[in-house]
């Protein structure tokens, strides 16, 4: 906005001056108080709306573009569709939250024609992306191209490029189930390319990701240094959860990873910004079950990464493969005991009465996080291995 006085004739604005004058005052360095503003998108709203309640808008990208730090946008049940870039910026004490008003009940899917390898692709920091559904499903029936159409399918279901950024609580599922990707893909991914760092990766459900026998497409992977805690990754192409490149210091806690060909993988290769290795990660607390291989270090790792407390058990190609000198603690090495389990429909992950992963957990992380499910982690009762709070 331009200021009035720029609008103030010459002479009169020398008048106003006459009597001003200056004085020795000490600095007061004043923080900003900003005031949390809220949008809302409906699927019956309309992008020349204002975004309030009565009159929302109509897309996410619409939304990103209005936002300020300390935004809330609220969005209400419905579809909408994927393909779009957010890259509007919060600050540390105003943090940008696009959340679903009802979790999973905003639903992500491809438009009829794709032109984009990415549902949502997130370039701004201190951003927290909560609680939506992201469905490729229907790209397995996609329309053919036209002549001189770039159609492109998902590759990945949520991009993170930024930094200190929250995926929280999304279930993103069958995305690139039909096309090996070229590039590596995921659900979830969290890049460094774009020197983005120090993101949170927790409460998310990934599954039915990529298709079988391909080695580039991924349930979680992140690229930087953060954490991947509480999530449920089953039936994905090649890795569960996945480190590489600049990944070092990751917190990899409390989840449950079944049905990949490998479960985690704490790797390092490949710099982007820096030159390695992944060092100081720590892998506590998971369940990982019937997946080709169980855990595994791979590339330039670091003498000073942990493996605490998990779970590994059934995995044929191996439970462990760490590097030479590295050791794991306190694992638990028999069937989870989940409520009901197959490698086919929706396995339910939560801990069965008799299930050797009650107890046997360590402390790690936040005092009182949520497991996957909402449960508190009381820190006065014992910890449970994978995503569900006994």
């Amino acid at each position: 906005m331009t200021h009035l006085l720029h609008f103030l004739p010459a002479a009169l604005l020398l008048a106003l001056c006459a009597a001003c004058t200056v004085r020795d005052t000490p600095t007061v360095n004043v923080t900003p108080q900003i005031v949390p503003a809220e949008l809302f998108v409906a699927p019956d709203g309309l992008d020349s709306n204002p975004g309030t309640r009565a009159a929302p808008l109509r897309t996410l990208a619409r939304a990103a573009q209005v936002v300020n730090p300390g935004t809330i946008v609220n969005v209400l049940p419905g579809t909408y569709h994927g393909g779009f870039r957010t890259e509007a910026n919060g600050l540390p004490h105003a943090r940008i939250v696009f959340r679903s008003i009802e979790p999973w009940h905003a639903r992500i899917v491809p438009p009829p024609r794709s032109f984009s390898t990415v549902a949502w692709d997130n370039r701004g920091s201190y951003v927290d992306i909560e609680g939506f559904e992201v469905d490729g499903s229907a790209q397995a029936d996609a329309l053919l191209p036209e002549a001189g159409e770039n159609i492109k399918k998902w590759s990945t279901g949520i991009y993170n490029a930024g930094s200190y950024n929250r995926i929280i609580g999304n279930h993103v599922h069958h995305v690139a189930t039909t096309h090996c990707a070229n590039a590596d893909g995921a659900g979830i991914g969290v890049d460094s390319f774009f020197q983005g760092m120090h993101s949170e990766v927790s409460g998310n459900s990934v599954h039915d990701v990529g298709p079988r026998g391909c080695r580039f497409v991924h349930g979680i992977y992140m690229n930087t240094p953060g954490s991947i805690r509480n999530n449920i990754v089953y039936r994905v192409a090649a890795v569960g959860v996945l480190l590489w490149h600049d990944a070092r210091e990751v917190v990899i806690a409390n989840n449950t990873v079944t049905a990949a060909q490998v479960g985690i993988l704490v790797g390092g290769g490949d710099f982007y910004q820096t030159k390695g290795p992944n060092d100081r990660t720590q892998v506590v607390n998971n369940i990982v079950y019937d997946n080709r291989q169980g855990i595994v270090e791979l590339g330039a790792t670091g003498p000073n990464n942990s493996y605490r407390n998990n779970l590994v058990f059934q995995n044929p190609g191996g439970d462990w493969r760490l590097a030479k000198g590295m050791q794991h603690s306190g694992t638990v090495a028999a069937e989870p005991g989940f409520i009901e389990y197959s490698r086919d429909g929706t396995p339910d992950f939560r801990l069965a009465n008799n299930s050797p992963a009650i107890g046997r957990g360590i402390p790690s992380g936040s005092a009182d996080e949520p497991d996957f499910y909402g449960k508190v982690r009381d820190r006065t009762v014992p910890f449970d291995i994978g995503a569900a709070q006994h």
